[in-house]
């Protein structure tokens, strides 16, 4: 019964997850042309910074996904590793526009090695459990959230902020996917990064649909 019950709420395309590109190659064709709207700016050592940790971040929890889904079969892994490819490819984008490296390491390798570390802790702690798989998604999605805000308040380069808005509009709709199937297995999360109030706001909000400009 679990189980048929489970696979009623985890069906969804990766664009009802993801809430982005929904309309499919026409929003993601839109996406790139608000972003080449922007124009390419000098980069500060912090936007430098943050490009370069969203980066890894983002193949961080595509990675994260695509082995605890593989462990676990469940089908929201196997979605959002999808949502976190295109995150993947938008944070890419700004790389290309700005002549910096793209990491195209095999999954599970990081060339930073506190994200490798924190990848092989995440990985331990989601390969014990179902649940401790699914708090693993909320953590990530919990920890990327608190980031992204981190640096929209630190860089000023629009393209930059543009896309980092979306990321993180990704990112809740990720945690309210992780959170709600969560609860279906009788499981709960308390965030370690962002406040409790933001978190509760999160949860108790719609996903979200479209692009931010």
């Amino acid at each position: 019964m679990k189980k048929l019950l489970l696979s009623s709420i985890l069906i969804g395309s990766l664009f009802g997850w993801n809430g982005m590109f929904q309309s499919g190659g026409n929003c993601q064709s839109r996406f790139n042309s608000i972003l080449n709207q922007y124009p390419i700016q000098s980069l500060s050592t912090i936007e430098k910074k943050a490009l370069t940790h969203m980066a890894q971040e983002e193949k961080l929890a595509r990675d994260v996904y695509i082995t605890l889904g593989n462990r676990w079969g469940l089908r929201v892994f196997f979605n959002i590793q999808k949502a976190e490819q295109q995150h993947m490819n938008m944070v890419d984008m700004l790389l290309k526009r700005y002549g910096m490296r793209i990491n195209n390491l095999p999954v599970g390798e990081f060339d930073d090695t506190q994200v490798q570390n924190l990848y092989n802790k995440l990985v331990n702690k989601g390969n014990k459990s179902q649940i401790e798989a699914l708090k693993v998604g909320a953590l990530i999605e919990d920890l990327d959230i608190y980031d992204l805000e981190k640096y929209m308040d630190e860089v000023d380069n629009k393209d930059i902020l543009f896309v980092f808005k979306n990321l993180t509009k990704g990112s809740r709709n990720h945690m309210r996917a992780f959170i709600r199937i969560l609860s279906r297995f009788g499981g709960s999360y308390t965030p370690q990064y962002i406040s409790i109030n933001e978190f509760n706001d999160i949860i108790n909000s719609s996903f979200e649909r479209g692009i931010i400009k």
